[in-house]
């Protein structure tokens, strides 16, 4: 076990040592400086002039949030149109049908917006073709889209006082030459010499040790899964996500789709310090994040390494900790630990079943996702995280008698509006959409959807409702991951969580670009003796309280329903 918990502390550090350089790259790459990938400026140059795309025209917030919303618009239409007509498309050895209209609205939304919730298993619904240039074209262009988007309010807080905030298209296809694709080249190439298929043929015919005749899925699958990881996308090539043998082989391979998962993340907090000249406003907003993440991942890997209480009281030993759900090869610590690293990010990726960890692994997994903003994902992280800077920006200047200015901005009503309606808008659909499935299931149990309401659900009581709060929870989050208890293949499922898939990841990024946008145009004021300090330990505290202040407030009633009953249920 103190195996387990070194391999835990390694892969952490390892993280973290790793992302330090990859952020001042990234930082070296927006701001035009030299960089060892140079070479692909004929490429990014020949994709710009074939599309008729002037980067030197800068654009202002409402123009990037144009282009952004009229892309991902088209990318869905292609998508969901793409999925529906699979069946009939090149590039299925397998004789994969079409997606259903409901399933393929979901998948379609999905996976535009980098949140990956699969209500299909990954061998049986979709095909090599919709793996490779849909599902897996997405996932580099929808987490490219959350990087930009960040890359527009990093150039707001630089600019004094500017209207041209840079060019969406330039941000865009730099973070898919210069970042995403390297990497991922380099992720996959560590999975396929470890054993993950890269093969277009068929299912494989394999006799077991017992005489039984197995079929195994192979496909294209290294690469799908290196961006899956990178991209904070989340969505397995198998079903069973990162706990099936051809997907994550060994413990090798393990701990590099872990750290893949928070690597980019952690990276981008350090270009936001390297890019704006900012290293210890980084450091304070690393830090909150840190505290937060450690404060849910220590007692997940407690309670799943302790094991479960209710069969200690039956006097059954568990000298490995809980394994219900668990790959032997992995263990209940580094599984625990990847289900809060995938839930504490938009990731979403699974390395064991969430649904079979113990309640306080649940509480930490939907917790993550109800914050939204340690780590967090690509881009999008720190979008989240942002808005409750401002909003602790607000009140700090409240209480101190200082007006609240941030990187030399004054904060006013407007911005505080918008900040107070993103904060609302997580909690708000959650919580919304979760009374709703289970006033659905309590009073019209045998309606005629595709799946009985009776059926929905594997658990009864607590846990029971916390697998449609954590649905909910990952949709709102653009998670993607899911308690497997519950049976969310159906018209009512497909089109509530995609619904809620959709809201949870545009007005999230139009908010805090509006808020950029709007505090750019104002006049810059240099720091004083009375300017509020944003880069200090003290500020650090503010921003910590105003996250869990939120999350507890708008949340608690409901965890108290699911997780934190259960937990109490079974000591």
């Amino acid at each position: 076990m103190n195996t387990e918990i070194a391999g835990v502390i390694f892969m952490y550090l390892a993280m973290v040592g790793l992302a330090i350089p990859l952020g001042k790259y990234i930082a070296r790459v927006f701001n035009g400086e030299k960089t060892w990938l140079d070479f692909m400026a004929p490429l990014e140059r020949l994709i710009f002039k074939l599309s008729g795309i002037d980067t030197k025209k800068e654009m202002n917030w409402k123009q990037h949030l144009k282009a952004l919303l009229t892309i991902n618009c088209l990318w869905l239409f292609y998508a969901f149109f793409c999925l529906l007509a699979q069946g009939h498309l090149p590039l299925n050895p397998d004789k994969n049908p079409g997606q259903t209209p409901d399933l393929a609205f979901n998948t379609a939304l999905s996976f535009v917006t980098n949140t990956n919730l699969q209500n299909y298993s990954g061998e049986s619904g979709a095909t090599y073709y919709t793996q490779l240039f849909v599902l897996m074209f997405l996932q580099f262009v929808s987490a490219a889209t959350g990087i930009a988007a960040m890359m527009i309010v990093f150039k707001a807080m630089k600019d004094k006082v500017t209207d041209k905030l840079g060019n969406f298209w330039d941000f865009f296809l730099k973070t898919i030459t210069r970042l995403l694709l390297p990497l991922s080249i380099v992720v996959a190439i560590i999975l396929a010499f470890n054993g993950t298929p890269t093969s277009y043929k068929g299912k494989d015919t394999v006799i077991g040790l017992q005489g039984d005749t197995v079929h195994v899925s192979r496909g294209p699958a290294a690469a799908l899964i290196a961006i899956k990881q990178l991209g904070t996308n989340g969505g397995g090539y198998f079903g069973v996500n990162s706990a099936h043998p051809l997907e994550n082989p060994n413990y090798l391979t393990n701990m590099v789709e872990n750290i893949s998962i928070i690597l980019i993340p952690i990276a981008l907090v350090f270009a936001l310090g390297y890019y704006l000249n900012k290293k210890k406003l980084a450091w304070v907003i690393f830090g909150v994040m840190t505290v937060g993440f450690l404060m849910i991942v220590i007692p997940s890997i407690r309670a799943e390494v302790n094991g479960n209480p209710a069969l200690a009281h039956l006097g059954i030993s568990q000298p490995t900790g809980s394994m219900e759900g668990k790959e032997v090869r992995f263990g209940p610590a580094a599984s625990a630990y990847w289900g809060i690293c995938t839930t504490v990010t938009s990731n979403g990726s699974v390395n064991s079943m969430h649904d079979s960890m113990m309640p306080i692994s649940g509480l930490g997994q939907i917790f993550d996702m109800m914050i939204n903003s340690f780590y967090g994902g690509v881009g999008v992280g720190y979008l989240n995280f942002y808005i409750f800077i401002i909003i602790a920006v607000f009140i700090s200047g409240l209480m101190v008698g200082r007006t609240p200015e941030f990187m030399g901005r004054k904060i006013e009503a407007r911005e505080m509006k918008i900040a107070s309606l993103i904060a609302l808008l997580h909690p708000f659909i959650i919580l919304v959409s979760t009374s709703i499935a289970a006033y659905v299931l309590v009073h019209f149990p045998n309606a005629n959807w595709v799946v009985k309401p009776s059926a929905w659900l594997n658990n009864p009581g607590y846990h029971g409702f916390s697998e449609m709060l954590y649905q909910y929870a990952s949709a709102a989050a653009n998670n993607g991951s899911g308690y497997a208890g519950l049976t969310s293949n159906d018209i009512f499922w497909n089109v509530s969580s995609g619904l809620v898939i959709f809201v949870g990841r545009f007005l999230p990024i139009i908010g805090p670009v509006a808020i950029a946008g709007l505090l750019a145009n104002k006049k810059f004021i240099p720091e004083s003796a009375g300017t509020l300090k944003t880069d200090t330990g003290t500020f650090g505290l503010m921003i910590f309280a105003v996250i869990i202040i939120i999350a507890a407030l708008a949340f608690f009633p409901a965890l108290t329903l699911g997780p934190i009953a259960e937990h109490f249920s079974i000591k």
